[in-house]
């Protein structure tokens, strides 16, 4: 069974997701594959410096991705253009992650963790969508917190995104994540124990 993860950014889908792993459940990392992508050398490195200069670039020759954040979120042609460069290649990554894990564990409850899973248009190749949900303000915050945004940083990539309404359309399952851990953490039990039994009946 392949299952989408997916809410908006800084909801919570990585707590989710180590509960996930932790219960039984293979993790591809959208995050993780993204970053791949962008490593020194590969196609979608060289063609984003091409494009965006030597300004985002550490001293290391790795990507500064903060600074290439405030570029492309700063307006929708930077933004459009870094996604050409990089969501095909991202799309790619995980088909063939989940090729190889669906060859080598063919009964497994497989989950593909991506923000972006139905903007990419990924959630047709999944047999549930699962949307982490937390409130606009708590994302703000947590972004603020984590990566170090201002305030008007993590707005703009919050509404980069789909809104979070529109995404909740597209779910089978939604778990909250604006209260306490431990909700949470029961109700990412929920899901899964639900999961598990859809795949054993066949669904």
């Amino acid at each position: 069974m392949i299952v989408g993860l997916t809410g908006a950014i800084a909801s919570g889908k990585s707590l989710v997701s180590a509960e996930l792993k932790r219960l039984g459940a293979f993790i591809i990392d959208a995050d993780l594959i993204a970053r791949r992508i962008v490593e020194p050398g590969m196609p979608a490195y060289n063609e984003i410096v091409a494009e965006f200069g030597q300004e985002i670039v550490c001293p290391d020759g790795s990507l500064d991705r903060k600074a290439l954040g405030r570029i492309a979120f700063s307006n929708k042609e930077s933004l459009a253009l870094l996604n050409r460069i990089t969501h095909p290649r991202i799309v790619e990554e995980i088909e063939n992650d989940l090729a190889g894990t669906r060859q080598a564990h063919p009964e497994a409850i497989i989950v593909v963790d991506a923000a972006l899973i139905i903007e990419l248009g990924l959630h047709r190749k999944m047999d549930r969508i699962v949307v982490v949900y937390s409130d606009e303000e708590r994302c703000v915050e947590r972004m603020k917190d984590r990566d170090r945004l201002s305030e008007t940083e993590a707005r703009e990539r919050l509404e980069a995104q789909m809104p979070l309404k529109e995404k909740l359309a597209y779910a089978d399952y939604i778990i909250g994540n604006s209260g306490e851990i431990e909700e949470t953490m029961k109700r990412v039990k929920e899901v899964f124990d639900a999961l598990a039994s859809e795949r054993k009946k066949g669904a």
